[in-house]
């Protein structure tokens, strides 16, 4: 009985390979387009949550800053379009100017003070031993999740002018004029609680990030320039300011904007006053829009106030990317 087989065929034989036109999946080319697009892909929820929360909104109040709108034209569900009325009247006025200026001197010293203070915590944080670590930041953390109007409140009840804590202990302490003080009863008093409410607020921020900036510092470039000679001075000099200069140029910009548009603290405080003493831009813009019902008008310096911070913020940018320039 003879069995016949068939020869394998002598020339090369064609091997389909994973991913080829015939596998069903995507080719090399469209694997790579895919991985390109990737990260765009995942930032599109962000990106679109964004829009829709921020976005939106800043649109309508840039067209209600065109618009003359009160009262009487929101109960008739009228639309007056009066051009830029509302721009020339706030530019024009001594009023914005004014606010202007004491935003921006309110944001430098409160920030000045917030880096300065949260920096020497985040160096005490690094200096001291885990207990004690952990129980100051366990604090910093507490203070950190605090509401703000709670937060405000708080300070409201010590500071208050009959039963405040901080007037009972001036008092105790042999002040005794103090022991009936209103501080709110004057602008640099009322500043001064405001700006002790800020900075408390703000320290852990910077402390707790300035902490963990200080871990990546490899111990042995400290080795080193102890070999040198060099103090606790010099070393920070030397060794931990230039690991911490481009956190403390991130968190200084991102205090900037925090503490120009605090708006509840001022607020809740004493409402703007005495006066209209303590007013910041965003105060300015709510009195003027809600409090007077000149809801065009709120707008419009509510568009003056972003572009404003925008502007301070695109200078700091600027003398931070030269003096990294310059250290090139």
């Amino acid at each position: 009985m003879t069995v016949q087989t068939e020869r394998p065929p002598s020339g090369p034989v064609d091997v389909v390979k994973p991913g080829g036109p015939d596998s069903g999946g995507p080719g090399p080319r469209a694997a790579a387009r895919l991985g390109a697009f990737a990260p765009y892909l995942l930032l599109l929820p962000a990106c679109a949550a964004t829009v829709l929360l921020l976005g939106w909104p800043l649109l309508k109040d840039v067209l209600l800053s065109f618009q003359n709108l009160n009262m009487a034209q929101l109960i008739q569900h009228v639309t007056e379009w009066n051009g830029v009325d509302n721009y020339k009247e706030v530019l024009t006025g001594e009023d914005f100017w004014r606010v202007t200026l004491r935003s921006i001197l309110f944001t430098a010293a409160n920030v000045v003070l917030i880096m300065v203070l949260g920096t020497l915590v985040g160096l005490l944080l690094a200096r001291l031993g885990r207990r004690m670590r952990v129980t100051l930041m366990i604090g910093l953390v507490l203070a950190w999740a605090m509401p703000v109007v709670a937060a405000t409140t708080v300070y409201q009840w010590l500071f208050a002018q009959r039963f405040g804590v901080v007037n009972w202990v001036l008092d105790k302490l042999g002040w005794h004029s103090m022991a009936d003080y209103s501080w709110t009863s004057s602008q640099m008093s009322t500043f001064f609680v405001v700006t002790v409410l800020i900075v408390w607020m703000s320290i852990p921020f910077v402390a707790i990030n300035l902490y963990a900036a200080t871990t990546t510092i490899p111990g042995e470039l400290y080795e080193a320039a102890a070999l040198d000679g060099a103090g606790a001075w010099r070393s920070f000099t030397t060794v931990t300011l230039p690991f911490l200069r481009p956190f403390l140029y991130a968190t200084t910009f991102l205090e900037i904007i925090w503490v120009f548009k605090a708006f509840v603290q001022v607020f809740t405080i004493n409402g703007g006053g005495p006066d209209r003493l303590t007013e910041i831009l965003p105060v300015y813009a709510y009195i003027e829009g809600v409090g007077n019902q000149h809801y065009g008008m709120g707008a419009a310096i509510a568009v003056l106030t972003i572009l404003i911070l925008l502007a301070l913020t695109a200078y700091y940018l600027r003398i931070v990317l030269k003096q990294e320039e310059d250290e090139l």
